[in-house]
């Protein structure tokens, strides 16, 4: 992984401040401390400065055949703030992922100026690879003013984080029940720490109705930089969303025999936010068609305030009946 240490000399970092820059939050009453996943993180979210308003980012090398779209997300959104007024912070986005990418080769981000008004800047980001686009995305960023407040949404009653086991709890009681796929995820160190409300999905292959509560946070502190806790809540947002859709239909991301890929990202920041707090992320999934599944969530912070809606549909196939499908179309050639 590229990062400003090891970089060419004419590297110039943009973005968020690096890990033990600047003031890092306060650590309050069960804050995760640093790691080195938190590290990784915030270093991805440092792009390279190329020209004024191009960029390039690169992808850990976890093993992954594909890049994440939250990370994607999360450097597309660090490019488009590299171009904007420091006064102005990020209220929505809208993204589409085209290709999958290539986590063994950089993104190149290309930032347009869409418009810079008295208060509000849009712009629009393509992330390319190999001379090809492989996400859009636009976004809107707006200076802080006061206005009319109100909240209809109000944040379940679920237990507190920690009431719930941890992952490492999780493990040691249930990891003979867990697919293989999901015990070797579990088992590296990631850059976030979840804990959801209800385990049993993950346990059982009942179908339920697809709606499940997790809370969620960086797993080590970040710099005090908002913009950098809007990047990560981007990143933090992607994954989860989709497989919600699954619960409908007794599934999980991790079975051999789904096709899971993120088609496109909506995310509304309604109010601050810190990503190393622990936020709760409710998820739903109104409908599934066509070998797509459309989701939607809504994140608050401890004290019940939304922060953010998000909105995603994603290509939802299930392998074998494309098998089937294909198998079908044979035997039917062959008479």
């Amino acid at each position: 992984m590229t990062t400003p240490k090891d970089a060419s000399p004419g590297h110039q970092p943009s973005g968020v401040a690096a890990v033990g820059q600047g003031d890092a939050a306060p650590a309050g009453p069960g804050s995760p401390g640093q790691n080195a996943a938190v590290a990784a993180l915030v270093n991805i979210l440092e792009l390279e400065r190329l020209e004024n308003n191009l960029f390039r980012g690169v992808s850990p090398k976890d093993g992954w055949q594909r890049v994440f779209g939250g990370q994607v997300l999360g450097q597309a959104l660090v490019a488009a703030g590299q171009t904007v007024a420091p006064d102005r912070r990020a209220h929505s986005l809208h993204a589409y992922f085209l290709v999958g990418g290539d986590p063994k080769h950089p993104i190149i981000y290309e930032v347009e100026r869409v418009r810079d008004g008295g208060t509000f800047a849009t712009r629009r980001v393509r992330a390319v690879q190999h001379g090809q686009p492989i996400f859009v995305m636009s976004a809107s960023f707006q200076r802080d003013e006061p206005g009319f407040d109100h909240q209809l949404e109000q944040m379940p009653k679920v237990p507190a984080p920690e009431e719930l086991p941890t992952v490492a709890e999780v493990m040691g009681q249930h990891f003979d029940k867990l697919p293989p796929a999901m015990q070797s995820y579990w088992q590296r160190e990631r850059p976030v720490e979840m804990r959801p409300v209800d385990l049993s999905r993950f346990l059982t292959r009942a179908k339920q109705p697809p709606v499940q509560h997790i809370w969620f946070r960086a797993s080590g502190r970040l710099p005090d930089d908002e913009r950098l806790h809007q990047c990560v809540l981007s990143y933090l947002s992607d994954f989860t969303l989709l497989d919600t859709a699954l619960i409908a239909h007794g599934k999980l991301l991790f079975d051999p025999d789904m096709q899971l890929a993120s088609l496109d990202h909506a995310l509304w920041f309604h109010r601050p936010v810190r990503a190393d707090d622990w936020l709760l992320y409710t998820q739903d999934s109104p409908s599934a068609s066509g070998a797509r599944g459309f989701c939607r969530g809504s994140v608050f912070s401890r004290d019940g305030g939304l922060v953010a809606s998000v909105a995603q549909e994603g290509l939802m196939r299930h392998v074998d009946s494309i098998a089937q499908k294909i198998g079908n179309t044979e035997t039917k050639n062959k008479k």
